[in-house]
């Protein structure tokens, strides 16, 4: 079974950089995404960016383009969320969760991520970001 672990997370000042890891284990194929979400009190489940194993084709939201980035090790066994230039807004429960890309057409991933199509969420890792 698919089984992933975000940690990372902390209390950092606006302006300040974090770097999330997610740690994956258990996928029977190649064809999968890896993608963060982040969950702030009182919202729903939100698409940040996502990563693909088999090639490392990145995807990400309008709302932290040109501030974070998505990256992976040999194998993509370990997800990386590099956070820069914070803000208030990104306080949330960061989670990786993960989708078979093949469930999209010619395997593009859609953007805006959306929440149903990802399964495997582990326990999340909060962000707090102060100003």
């Amino acid at each position: 079974d698919v089984q992933l672990q975000a940690s990372g997370g902390g209390l950092v000042q606006a302006g300040g950089s974090l770097t999330l890891s997610c740690a994956a284990s258990g996928f029977p194929f190649n064809d999968y995404a890896i993608g963060w979400f982040r969950q702030a009190p009182g919202k729903e489940r939100e698409g940040v960016a996502c990563i693909t194993r088999s090639d490392g084709t990145t995807y990400y939201e309008d709302s932290v383009k040109d501030r974070f980035t998505i990256s992976g090790n040999n194998g993509m066994n370990t997800v990386y969320l590099h956070m820069n230039n914070l803000k208030p807004e990104d306080t949330a429960e960061y989670y990786c969760g993960t989708v078979r890309t093949s469930i999209y057409l010619r395997g593009i991933v859609a953007v805006p991520l959306r929440v149903d199509d990802f399964h495997s969420w582990g326990p999340g890792t909060q962000v707090t970001v102060s100003s």
